[in-house]
């Protein structure tokens, strides 16, 4: 792959998604870690939303969410995802493909305590995905969980982490012409060995 030099270069594809997710938080003005993340229903309906990307592990990728969500409750049925985040400074993207499975241990529990307290009380009010009557019985829930939680509330036992482990990462680079470069890593599960591929455009 002896093409593959300048910001493709590496023999660690998170190592390259750090990198270009720390160019991103210079030239991005909002939300340089938004991913849209896409799942299937039961009836195998795509869906997809925008969510923050928290955290890039060794092997893995993490956010964080309400286990009584749709995008929760459709995590949980395939046990697969796929998410693209898309940088318009950069004219950069990645696409991923993978594995779910819960994060909800000490690591769920020390995210949740570093967000803000009226995002944490914001977690236990919402029933996130659920018809609600009006913004007024929203803000009347979170008035009623500030008062039974308190200024320290604990990690709600329906919200936490999940964690997809990628057997396909992309790599998009805006190219002169519309001849972009693309090169996707693929392997056939998780811990076996990457192969890189170039893509045509």
């Amino acid at each position: 792959m002896t093409d593959r030099d300048g910001k493709f270069a590496g023999d660690n594809p998170f190592d390259i998604v750090r990198a270009w997710m720390t160019e991103a938080e210079v030239s991005e003005v909002n939300d340089p870690n938004a991913i849209a993340l896409s799942t299937v229903d039961a009836d195998g309906l795509p869906n997809a939303r925008m969510v923050l990307l928290k955290d890039v592990e060794d092997d893995a990728f993490v956010f964080y969410t309400n286990y009584t969500s749709a995008k929760a409750a459709e995590l949980d049925q395939a046990g697969k995802a796929a998410f693209v985040m898309h940088w318009k400074s950069l004219r950069r993207q990645i696409r991923v493909r993978g594995l779910v499975e819960k994060e909800d241990g000490p690591q769920a529990d020390d995210y949740y305590k570093s967000r803000s307290l009226k995002s944490r009380l914001g977690a236990w009010a919402s029933d996130q995905s659920a018809p609600l009557g009006s913004r007024a019985s929203l803000m009347a829930q979170v008035a009623k969980v500030t008062a039974q939680q308190g200024t320290n509330p604990s990690r709600p036992p329906f919200w936490g982490g999940y964690r997809i482990t990628p057997v396909e990462i992309e790599f998009w680079a805006d190219g002169a012409f519309r001849l972009h470069d693309r090169f996707c890593w693929r392997r056939e599960n998780p811990g076996s060995l990457w192969h890189v591929t170039r893509l045509s455009p």
